[in-house]
């Protein structure tokens, strides 16, 4: 029996190393290219699964080169592929990113096969939802398959947990879906149509959070830590004091929700689950990658 349920999408991520992330119209010349696993959903699973969590993972592969990289990843990592659909007929995502010397990135993703997920796809592995404790998504797979997704977690009593990048518009009645909402400073600003500077606007864009009908509101801040509150409490955990220089964020922010969803499924208190899951997104940001950067529970307990 599975305890998390994640729903999302496998990119082969190709990464290119500068000074700089190149302007429009702009040619650098990098220092160094990789090509390895990526997109939101996956990386969230391989995370959940290194930290020991019961993790499988719905989500549609072409039959291909990228395809047989995602299989052998999840095979290593142990996530369960049993919602793992392949189609020869399309091809397994991809992802241009662009990583600067300071390890911030610009990212073009192209989902590919996953973009082709449908609420059948869905209905055909609603026994994986209905034994999993956590659901967790993104926003790479279809709009409508995604909300859809949320609410079929909800009715078989799954806590949910919506971590909105990329940032698209969500319905008024689909935030009542969600019971962890996890955007960053960028999404934030992208939901609520207004900048975010001071921590007095943080708080502010929580509570707008929980008008919307959102049970817990998590803002990541980055180096600045994270932001949570509820109808019952609010405050800011700071952000994890790292041990070495950061090289590359690409996959931070799925490191926090995959450790999260694990935290959640194990009953940590709140408190307690927002600071390993802001540890293993620190953690992450001192390696190359994306699915690669995500640490184990060793790594993370001897940190």
């Amino acid at each position: 029996m599975s305890s998390i349920c994640i729903f999302g999408v496998f990119v082969a991520d190709l990464c290119f190393f500068g000074k700089s992330i190149p302007a429009r119209g702009q040619t650098i010349l990098g220092s160094k290219h990789i090509v390895g696993p990526g997109g939101k959903g996956s990386n969230q699973a391989i995370a959940a699964a290194r930290l020991n969590g019961k993790v499988n993972f719905i989500t549609k592969l072409g039959k291909d080169s990228n395809a047989t990289m995602a299989l052998d990843l999840y095979s290593q990592s142990g996530v369960n592929i049993d919602g793992v659909i392949q189609d020869p007929n399309l091809s397994t995502g991809v992802a241009a990113i662009m990583i600067d010397e300071n390890g911030h990135n610009a990212i073009n993703i192209v989902s590919g096969a996953a973009g082709h997920l449908e609420k059948e796809d869905i209905n055909k592995n609603l026994e994986i939802i209905k034994k999993s404790k956590i659901f967790l998504t993104q926003l790479e797979t279809p709009q409508g398959t995604t909300m859809y997704a949320l609410q079929k977690a909800k009715e078989e009593g799954c806590v949910t947990i919506l971590n909105p990048a990329p940032a698209r518009s969500i319905n008024k009645e689909d935030f009542l879906l969600i019971d962890f909402f996890t955007p960053n400073e960028t999404e934030t600003e992208f939901y609520l149509n207004k900048k975010i500077e001071s921590d007095q606007d943080i708080k502010d864009a929580g509570n707008e959070f929980l008008d919307k009908g959102v049970k817990n509101i998590i803002i990541t801040l980055g180096s600045k830590g994270v932001y949570f509150a509820n109808s019952k409490e609010s405050y800011f955990i700071d952000a994890l004091k790292l041990k070495s220089d950061v090289v590359d964020t690409t996959g931070a922010g799925d490191a926090f929700n995959g450790a999260l969803s694990v935290a959640l499924s194990k009953e940590y208190s709140y408190k307690d689950a927002l600071v390993f899951a802001n540890k293993v997104g620190g953690i992450s940001t001192t390696k190359v990658g994306a699915a690669n950067a995500m640490p184990t529970i060793e790594e993370v307990e001897s940190y």
